[in-house]
């Protein structure tokens, strides 16, 4: 019986297989790392893994890292060949709350093992007791982003929130800089603070102070920087940066088409000649390829048009009217081009190809090639297609270009010569004569009773330079809203030249207004007197403003958004 006992304990130990599935614990905070570990033993020299470690579903989860150890030893009490696999996953809980873990399964000698599933329960203790073990007159940021696994190029909102037990130092943070990093768009989408909510981490009074949209432009685990801050007490100026967040940045799925580069949301585009005119060959027009739809519309490239024998391309000004939306950034880009058509006749005027990937469907959509189809005309037959009107205003026009105006003949303003002489005329101008000097010596005597009261009141101080400065130059100041308007009525005419004289004069008075002669001179008045970021920005204007002063083809769509450019900086410099 003792050989029978020996034998069957030995062939059950020489077949066995255990595995197993741990966590580290069974409660964690919002900000920990989930330590998960598989360990497979098998204990028999012929028991062979047929298949991989087969992960339960871990969506809720960022996995931060992974690794295994294979162990092998012999026993020798049994001589028993024991096989060990271990592997440790990291995870990083994406929501709050109770989390199922599934089964990890594996296949040995054709048959499945599997583990049991159990629950981790994630909470925010862990950040409630950092925050409530500071000193109450502190200040913390905090960025939120609820979403941290997404595409490549996808957006993801995160929300900036500031904590303290004093809701008097919430209304002290100010200057909130985004964070910029090569491998992310940052886009705001709105800096409004929300109402101040009492009851926050650890007691603490809470506000939203902003929300932006995060575009990660590569895949992989991608860290978003902190948000900086400061904070002004009587002591000066303290900064504070917010927490990092780490992003789960997944590859944009395999069978993309060849001319798919960047695009991720949904969109459309379109191809218009822009021109009023008639297309002429050798003579430039304007044709614009416009973008819409809701994605990384600024972010992302956009279909060029293609080469052609036909016409000559100059380099496109890039115009944008663009908003968040709920997936992305919504609106249009419009990217004006000036085309020469080299010769006459029919031309097809053709984008390049553009894809786009819509991560709601997860699919690439080709949208091909957008082609304009155009004739363009000789001069010939420009000539010839107009009427007889046309013709006479055109010769109108370039004689008034031309020719200098000729003297108006005077002679018909002569007053003619009258035999009698008029008594009445006489009397009237002595009349007026004698009123005047009557006003007049009225005149000297208010004068002489001013200057009297004058001398006898104390004279006022001088006062500083600065305030006569000040002084000088509120009688100096130009109510520039008239200015806007004007410059509106111009751009709506189409007076482009006009436009651009009354620009100049509307930069010389502002200039004056602070005793500036030169632009490079009013370039350092402000950096010195209204901040690097108002100067900097007066320079960029400057070099926008001559960009389309000699522009070939003026379009409407940029003498609006210079405008704006235009009423935004100088209504900033005026105050």
């Amino acid at each position: 019986m003792i050989y029978i006992l020996l034998t069957l304990a030995s062939v059950i130990t020489y077949g066995q297989v255990n595995l197993s599935l741990d966590a580290d614990k069974s409660e964690y905070g919002s900000k920990e790392v989930v330590n998960l570990t598989i360990v497979l033993e098998l204990n028999g020299i012929d028991l062979e893994q047929q298949t991989r470690f087969q992960l339960p579903d871990l969506s809720k989860f960022n996995i931060i890292g992974s690794g295994s150890v294979t162990n092998t030893v012999i026993d020798p009490a049994t001589n028993t060949l024991i096989t060990q696999k271990v592997s440790r996953i990291a995870l990083e809980p994406k929501k709050k709350g109770k989390i199922k873990i599934g089964s990890v399964l594996v296949t040995v000698n054709n048959k499945i093992y599997k583990t049991e599933p159990f629950d981790v329960t994630v909470k925010d203790f862990v950040e409630k007791k950092s925050l409530a073990a500071n000193n109450s007159g502190e200040v913390f940021l905090n960025m939120e982003i609820e979403d941290r696994d997404i595409y490549q190029d996808q957006p993801t909102i995160a929300v900036l929130k500031v904590y303290s037990r004093n809701m008097d130092n919430l209304r002290k943070v100010k200057n909130i800089h985004l964070p910029h990093q090569d491998n992310i768009y940052v886009h705001p989408i709105n800096f409004s603070k929300s109402e101040i909510d009492p009851s926050g981490y650890g007691n603490m009074a809470s506000q939203v102070l902003a929300m932006f949209m995060v575009f990660p432009n590569e895949a992989g685990y991608v860290e978003v920087p902190g948000v900086s801050a400061s904070v002004n007490s009587y002591s000066g100026k303290n900064k504070i940066v917010s927490n990092k967040v780490k992003l789960n940045v997944r590859k944009l799925p395999e069978g993309a088409p060849e001319c798919f580069k960047n695009a991720v949301g949904n969109f459309n585009v379109s191809v218009y000649n822009a021109s009023k005119e008639k297309a002429e060959a050798k003579k430039p027009l304007n044709v614009v390829v416009k973008v819409s739809g809701e994605g990384n519309l600024p972010d992302m490239e956009l279909p060029k048009i293609a080469a052609s024998p036909d016409y000559e391309i100059f380099t496109p000004k890039i115009t944008s009217k663009v908003s968040p939306g709920s997936t992305g950034m919504k609106g249009e880009i419009l990217a004006n081009y000036v085309i020469i058509p080299n010769k006459s006749g029919a031309i097809s005027i053709k984008t390049e190809q553009f894809a786009f990937f819509d991560p709601e469907n997860r699919e690439y959509i080709d949208l091909g090639q957008k082609t304009l189809a155009l004739n363009a005309f000789s001069h010939d037959q420009i000539m010839e297609a107009r009427t007889t009107v046309e013709k006479v205003n055109e010769y109108t026009n370039n004689l008034l270009e031309t020719v200098n105006t000729p003297v108006l003949k005077t002679t018909s303003f002569k007053v003619k010569e009258k035999s009698k002489f008029n008594w009445n005329t006489l009397f009237i101008n002595i009349g007026i004569l004698f009123g005047l000097f009557i006003l007049y010596l009225l005149f000297k005597t208010w004068q002489k009773k001013r200057t009297l009261v004058r001398e006898t009141v104390s004279s006022k101080p001088l006062g500083s330079v600065a305030e006569t400065e000040k002084e000088i130059r509120e009688l100096l100041k130009t109510d520039i809203n008239d200015y806007f308007g004007y410059l509106e009525n111009l751009k709506d005419n189409g007076e482009y030249e006009k436009f651009f004289v009354t620009l100049e004069e509307l930069d010389h008075e502002v200039r004056n207004q602070y005793f500036q002669s030169t632009s490079a001179e009013f370039k350092t008045f402000l950096e010195k007197h209204k901040g690097a970021s108002l100067a900097e920005d007066y320079s960029k204007l400057q070099q926008k403003i001559q960009i389309e002063k000699y522009a070939p083809v003026k379009s409407a769509e940029g003498l609006e958004e210079l405008l704006k450019t235009i009423v935004n900086l100088y209504s900033q410099i005026s105050k």
